[in-house]
């Protein structure tokens, strides 16, 4: 069942975001080489418990940590741990927190030192994407207009789109309906209506969209171990239109 927010909740969602958008910029500032990303946990867990909000992920279906770091090859849903980061490294931070009740959850991609052309591509491309999907998200279109657009501009651009995950509702709970895929699929038939709070995130891979989980249980990898990149953003259907409520 698709949840609808009033415009009270809305505004409690937005001080989740907020709040999230904090914790991005000091990790973004951590992102060098040499730098674990068990120590990027560290720091965003710090930072979220300062905020006063409370890690969303960590114990989340017994998720591990409070943030999920995925490189290169790594799509989703990366543990945190002892590897450091190297130069050239594309890294891929998703975070989720809850805020008085209500959740934030974004998701980006980062340059680790100076990154291949085509890796930042890749990245370029998986912006936009979120970008354009974020355009058709209005009322009275359906989830099948985001899909197919991010799916065609991607997909122009010579990459692929991951099918096994997607983007989905959220609010009191993390995942909620509606899901919102980065491909047409039989499932967008839903219409986007107002009080609607879904998150965006196009997840690409530079070569083939089959992904697999490694055996941790957790880690999602490309099949082929070509790069991925990942993006993601929540927005609200509004009686003024379709609001970003991410601040980064």
């Amino acid at each position: 069942m698709i949840i609808l927010k009033s415009a009270s909740e809305i505004v409690k969602i937005r001080e989740s975001e907020r709040i999230l958008a904090k914790v991005f910029e000091k990790l973004k500032r951590a992102i060098f080489e040499g730098t674990t990303t068990a120590y990027l946990n560290e720091l965003a867990y710090s930072e979220i418990i300062k905020q006063g909000a409370l890690p969303a992920f960590l114990g989340y279906r017994n998720f591990p940590a409070s943030i999920c770091t995925s490189i290169n090859e790594g799509v989703i849903h990366g543990i945190p741990g002892s590897r450091k980061l190297k130069k050239g490294d594309l890294l891929k931070i998703d975070i989720g927190i809850l805020y008085k009740g209500y959740h934030a959850d974004e998701a980006e991609s980062f340059e680790v030192g100076k990154v291949t052309a085509e890796a930042k591509t890749l990245i370029n491309t998986a912006r936009k994407a979120l970008e354009i999907g974020i355009r058709v998200a209005k009322k009275g279109n359906r989830v099948a207009d985001i899909s197919s657009a991010i799916q065609e501009f991607v997909e122009k651009a010579g990459f692929s789109v991951v099918r096994d995950y997607c983007g989905h509702g959220s609010g009191k709970e993390l995942h909620e309906e509606p899901e919102i895929p980065n491909f047409v699929s039989n499932d967008g038939k839903i219409k986007i209506k107002e009080g609607m709070v879904f998150c965006i995130e196009p997840m690409i891979n530079m070569g083939g969209f089959e992904v697999e989980v490694l055996i941790d249980g957790w880690t999602v990898v490309t099949k082929d171990r070509s790069l991925s990149a990942h993006t993601e953003k929540m927005v609200a259907i509004t009686g003024k239109g379709t609001e970003v409520l991410s601040l980064r």
